[in-house]
């Protein structure tokens, strides 16, 4: 799912635009970094990070509140952003509205 979506633009849960992209290594495999363009210079984010967010969804519940109720975890709001977009966590209604004008429709 992450592969899938590498490139696609999403939203932050205050609605800030961003795109992430997975790149390969020497090897010719993909790297655990996914780089998070959002401004001039892009960011990586750990693949630790996504799969620490993603063994909290559970503990959290059905609606996730807000990005930090899926852990401390550094680029928890880009992580958050792109696990609403996969269908894995739902959000509160006035999240949906910020995150919903960059898909064009509502998930």
């Amino acid at each position: 799912m992450v592969l899938l979506y590498a490139g696609v633009r999403l939203k932050t849960y205050s609605g800030l635009p961003f795109t992430y992209e997975i790149r390969k290594g020497r090897n010719g495999q993909y790297t655990k970094e996914l780089w998070i363009d959002r401004r001039e210079n892009s960011k990586s984010l750990a693949w630790s990070s996504v799969l620490l967010a993603l063994g909290n969804i559970k503990k959290v519940g059905e609606v996730v509140e807000r990005p930090k109720a899926l852990g401390d975890i550094r680029g928890v709001t880009y992580i958050y952003g792109m696990f609403y977009r996969f269908g894995l966590i739902n959000v509160p209604d006035e999240a949906k509205e910020k995150m919903k004008k960059a898909f064009g429709k509502s998930f």
